[in-house]
């Protein structure tokens, strides 16, 4: 059902609000670009620190841009069952095509915490639900056989894994249902995913070059395996730019740089903007890629 590349598009601010117009223009950026979707209010767009009426607006105008010509995957997780429901349920009825759902941060659920969680959500909103494994950022990791569980909810589709463990990768396709879908949540692992039956990425480097990271995917599921490793051997560099620091503020100043400021890099607290030394290692891997 989701296959390719899907953009973890960012959310602009500028002086502490939501920059409406340059992401209007973002979206449809990724769209005449060549995304095979759009994610908004995931962590790349900073939905921690959004409160619910922004994260409602950034996923509306999200669906108003891409206007129905590419799925929009909207960010609806909280460690919070309750608030992840309402989050949910609004972007059912905004038009969105799925909801993207992490793992609960900070409580440390265990498993059964976390299949009853992900089950609540899917009983309460009649959408297709994406689940989000991301050890690093909730401290749990979800296991493949907790994922298995959750394959055999109708309206749980897919997982975005980004553990970075290809072993982990491989025994979750193995154990769940044929169609269901496992995405990247890491650049770097995409190609070697796609290698072991994953179906696409939802990326960080794509807000920069949509159309590069699209083709990737495309190149290797239409069997062109030396066009697909050609293509991220050229993005790893560029895909490893975006987290010198912590994401998304590498992409946000990548995005200030390339669109002559139209996107500002601003941050909400408590993230902060690059280092001088580390502004200026993400601007050669821009110019080495050829995007400045």
């Amino acid at each position: 059902m989701f296959r390719g590349a899907y953009t973890a598009i960012v959310t602009p601010f500028r002086d502490g609000v939501i920059d409406e117009e340059p992401f209007r223009a973002l979206v449809r950026a990724q769209v005449d670009g060549g995304a095979d979707g759009i994610v908004p209010c995931g962590t790349t767009g900073e939905s921690a620190t959004l409160s619910h009426e922004e994260h409602h607006r950034v996923i509306e105008i999200a669906i108003q841009e891409a206007a129905g010509r590419v799925p929009v995957i909207a960010g609806t997780g909280s460690n919070s069952t309750s608030e992840t429901i309402e989050l949910t349920r609004h972007a059912a009825l905004a038009g969105a095509d799925a909801a993207l759902l992490i793992t609960p941060y900070y409580n440390k659920p265990n498993q059964e915490g976390l299949y009853q969680h992900f089950k609540a959500v899917a009983e309460a909103v009649d959408l297709p639900l994406i689940v989000y494994n991301v050890p690093g950022r909730t401290a749990v990791n979800m296991l493949p056989e907790t994922t298995a569980r959750l394959s055999e909810i109708k309206n749980i589709v897919g997982i975005k894994d980004a553990t970075g463990d290809l072993e982990q990768v491989s025994e979750t396709i193995r154990l769940c249902r044929d169609d269901f879908n496992l995405l990247s949540g890491d650049d770097a692992c995409t190609l070697p995913i796609l290698a072991v039956g994953g179906h696409g990425v939802i990326s960080v480097v794509s807000n920069i070059v949509p159309g590069d990271v699209a083709r990737m995917c495309s190149s290797f599921m239409e069997g062109d395996i030396d066009g697909a490793r050609s293509l991220h051997y050229k993005l790893l560099p560029l895909a490893r730019s975006m987290f010198i620091d912590t994401s998304p503020a590498p992409v946000k100043t990548a995005l200030s740089i390339t669109t002559d400021g139209q996107v500002s890099s601003e941050l909400r607290a408590p993230l902060t903007g690059l280092s001088d030394v580390n502004r200026g290692r993400l601007e050669a891997a821009l110019r080495e890629y050829g995007v400045i």
